[in-house]
């Protein structure tokens, strides 16, 4: 599914947090939003997910024109954000329309996917961090979102978790082929997991520069190839000084 972002603008009081900011990604491409804090990349994560209607300009979804929530978007947070009251199987259903037996049949495939097979009755205080947010990949996938929108959803965790669900990312990219914009500090992460980079700066944050990632998957983390584009990166940020 295409998106598309035209001349998007976002004030709040009175101050601009995101100015004229036009961006296209293709179906089943990986772009990421990164910048330093306070160029508004989580601003238009949530102007693109519906959850924040209030901007100027256009977001375009596979053509249409939209300020809602779109039924083909699913979001991912920085927290896993699950119900501490409903088991692991009950966070992924929450909300889903149709039959238990149906419900919980879909909910069973996608945790295995997230590879959670046999934690279904866990509940959220029994999970570790990273198992938390593979329920919340699964919770957001149940629902076949064309458009995956992701806010920084690594970043609380360990080293090794976060490496881990990365690649995870990826096996659900190439099985689902979805659509995804990830929010990210990390810049090992978005020449990692990107097919473009797109690099925000200023307050109100504008686009500085595109950086395109064509090496196919799967990546050598630390190969030379993600050194140089790392370094590409930290200099466009004005961050590679010696």
């Amino acid at each position: 599914m295409s998106l598309e972002l035209r001349n998007v603008s976002r004030t709040f009081d009175g101050k601009t947090a995101v100015q004229n900011i036009s961006v296209s990604v293709k179906p089943g491409e990986i772009v990421g939003l990164l910048g330093t804090s306070g160029c508004g990349k989580s601003t238009l994560l949530r102007a693109i997910s519906g959850l924040d209607n209030d901007y100027d300009g256009d977001i375009v979804i596979n053509g249409d024109t939209t300020k809602g929530i779109h039924d083909t978007t699913g979001f991912i947070f920085q927290e896993p954000r699950l119900l501490p009251w409903l088991t692991v199987l009950d966070n992924v259903t929450f909300g889903l329309k149709g039959k238990k037996e149906e419900k919980e049949a879909r909910a069973r495939q996608y945790l295995e996917s997230v590879g959670l097979s046999g934690n279904e009755h866990l509940y959220p205080r029994q999970l570790s961090g990273g198992m938390a947010q593979r329920v919340a990949i699964a919770r957001a996938l149940v629902t076949s979102p064309e458009i995956l929108l992701l806010d920084e959803p690594f970043s609380a965790l360990d080293a090794f978790t976060k490496m881990q669900l990365q690649d995870l990312l990826l096996d659900v990219w190439k099985t689902y082929q979805s659509t995804i914009v990830l929010v990210t500090h990390d810049i090992d992460e978005a020449t990692y997991l990107c097919d473009r980079v797109i690099i925000l700066r200023g307050q109100p944050g504008e686009i500085d520069r595109e950086i395109i990632i064509s090496d196919q998957r799967p990546r050598p983390r630390g190969s030379e190839r993600l050194a140089s584009y790392k370094a590409e990166i930290l200099d466009s940020l004005d961050l590679n000084k010696r």
